[in-house]
């Protein structure tokens, strides 16, 4: 219980720094969120979306979960992306994972994981397509690093094939899908260059995916 009332301690100290630094923080902070951005990322505890990009409370709209997927039957997420692009009108969407993932270095294991391994084989079937050049990886980290890579170009188009998504590009809504990644040894993030504006791109960005081209 000491640590949990340490949380507590700290949000408190917290409340009081922001206060002294900006009085009106908190005040302004409650009568609306504006961000621009929804981060799709891990819900790994070393990649906090806002810290690592420099941002304050209610610049960024952040959604996480293991290994940054973005499933069609995933309610939550689909939620989270209608509201960021229907109520916020957000500009920007960023799929950012991580390497070392774990959630990636369990999809490409061969035991059993238990009720996770239901969740993580929508990353095994990225894996699946990519067998040849993994398999061509001797290393294994350096595996699981191309797997986070090609992890992130999935989501992003599966980011693009979202009926949230292509209807507001029907109806000429500004909404572009990012693809980065994040390193934890140097703190950088890499772009990894899926940047999608429209349709058209979106639908040879799944043409160049599928044919092992990500």
């Amino acid at each position: 219980m000491e640590r949990i009332a340490r949380l507590i301690e700290n949000n408190r100290r917290w409340s009081e720094r922001k206060t002294i630094e900006d009085p009106n923080f908190f005040v302004d902070l409650a009568a609306q969120q504006t961000p621009d951005f929804l981060w799709i990322g891990c819900s790994d505890s070393r990649v906090e979306a806002s810290r690592i990009v420099g941002m304050s409370p209610g610049e960024i709209f952040v959604h996480r979960n293991v290994a940054n997927l973005v499933v069609h039957t995933d309610i939550n997420c689909l939620s989270v992306i209608q509201f960021a692009v229907e109520v916020l009108k957000i500009e920007h969407i960023i799929v950012c994972g991580h390497y070392g993932c774990g959630g990636v270095q369990a999809a490409l294991e061969t035991d059993s994981h238990g009720l996770i391994d239901n969740w993580l084989r929508n990353i095994r079937e990225t894996a699946y397509l990519y067998a040849s050049e993994l398999n061509a990886i001797e290393e294994m980290p350096q595996k699981i690093d191309r797997l986070c890579e090609l992890n992130v170009a999935r989501q992003v188009l599966n980011v693009c094939e979202t009926t949230i998504v292509r209807d507001a590009w029907n109806r000429g809504q500004k909404l572009m899908i990012h693809g980065w990644i994040y390193g934890l040894t140097d703190g950088l993030i890499r772009d990894l260059g899926h940047t999608n504006l429209g349709q058209k791109e979106a639908r040879e960005f799944r043409t160049n995916f599928m044919a092992g081209r990500g």
